[in-house]
């Protein structure tokens, strides 16, 4: 071999060479064919529920007389049936917007904590706890939010009333707190520990030289966190957000623990009232009449949630389809 020869390349080690061709060996092929098919199981799965909901769905569609998006009353038992959803997707979007807004910055605090702040000694015990708080069964959240949270609210709705009832959104009449900022609260609360592992986690992967670089330069911790590792880890976060945004979204019993049901739309959200489309199924579904569409009524709503659940995931993808160049993954 000559000097300007380029060098010989050396087979792939999981390939054998046969006659100057690569040969895949069996093993990469039975794992190569059983992951490819149990995504095309996922997909057949996926598929055939859209169609079992949408062939459902139509049936009770066409019984129904009133619009199905904008009627705000469920009816299914009537001669002829009238339901809608305007108030169940009200109550589910509103719900999911509080829980985030309370969940996502505490558990990015507490995802920071553990990973850059807490001695090693105290973030092991801390995540192991944060760990076993996404294992509580929701109905236990419920039963949580029914005894206890919702009878020590009644200051925080007073207080609020005082402050900030001007704004019609946070006007307070009385009764219960049994209404969508609980709701609110208590989703928070239950999708606290998954966005906070899941964050931790990212976090915990930052580069170490990105870090170690900018505290040579003079940086101080925050600023570390703020130029190194929150970069980084924007995507993960917005991935562990819509995880625990999903969760919100169909939540059954626990909402439907401390939710007073009702079909009408309050501008207050510390009013007693409303709904979401998971409480609507998990309460509604013993009630039906058999020889009705009550069940293809339901059906249709769980229709809509599963469409919202799709959409909400598919511009998680496009946001962090942006970010990618920007998460430090590549560095």
């Amino acid at each position: 071999m000559t000097l300007d020869s380029p060098p010989a390349t050396a087979p792939p080690p999981d390939a054998d060479t046969d006659g100057g061709k690569a040969r895949t060996r069996p093993g990469d092929r039975i794992f190569s064919g059983l992951a490819r098919g149990s995504g095309i199981t996922l997909l057949v799965i996926m598929a055939a529920i859209a169609v079992f909901l949408t062939w459902q769905a139509s049936i009770a569609l066409a019984e129904n007389q009133g619009n199905f998006l904008t009627t705000f009353e469920w009816n299914v038992n009537a001669d002829p049936p009238v339901f809608g959803i305007a108030v169940l997707a009200f109550g589910t979007i509103v719900s999911s917007i509080i829980a985030m807004v309370l969940a996502v910055p505490v558990s990015i605090g507490i995802a920071l904590y553990i990973s850059h702040y807490a001695p090693r000694k105290l973030a092991a015990p801390l995540a192991y706890v944060v760990d076993l708080l996404a294992a509580v069964p929701s109905i236990v959240y419920g039963l949580w939010g029914a005894l206890f949270l919702v009878p020590h609210l009644t200051g925080l709705y007073l207080w609020m009333d005082d402050y900030l009832g001007w704004t019609g959104v946070f006007a307070y009449e009385g009764g219960a707190a049994r209404s969508l900022f609980t709701a609110g609260i208590l989703l928070a609360i239950m999708i606290l520990p998954v966005v906070s592992n899941v964050s931790r986690e990212v976090f915990r992967q930052a580069p170490k030289m990105h870090e170690e670089a900018a505290l040579a330069l003079g940086a101080t911790r925050w600023e570390v966190i703020r130029m190194s590792v929150l970069p980084f880890g924007r995507s993960g976060v917005i991935s562990a957000s819509m995880l625990g945004l999903g969760r919100a979204l169909g939540e059954t019993m626990a909402v439907a623990t401390v939710l007073s049901p009702s079909f009408l739309i309050d501008p207050s959200l510390l009013d007693p009232g409303g709904g979401t489309f998971a409480q609507n199924i998990a309460a509604s579904f013993k009630e039906v009449s058999p020889a009705g569409v009550g069940r293809e009524a339901l059906i249709a709503s769980g229709l809509v949630l599963f469409v919202i659940t799709l959409l909400v995931n598919g511009l998680a993808r496009l946001i962090i389809a942006r970010r990618k160049d920007y998460s430090g993954a590549n560095a």
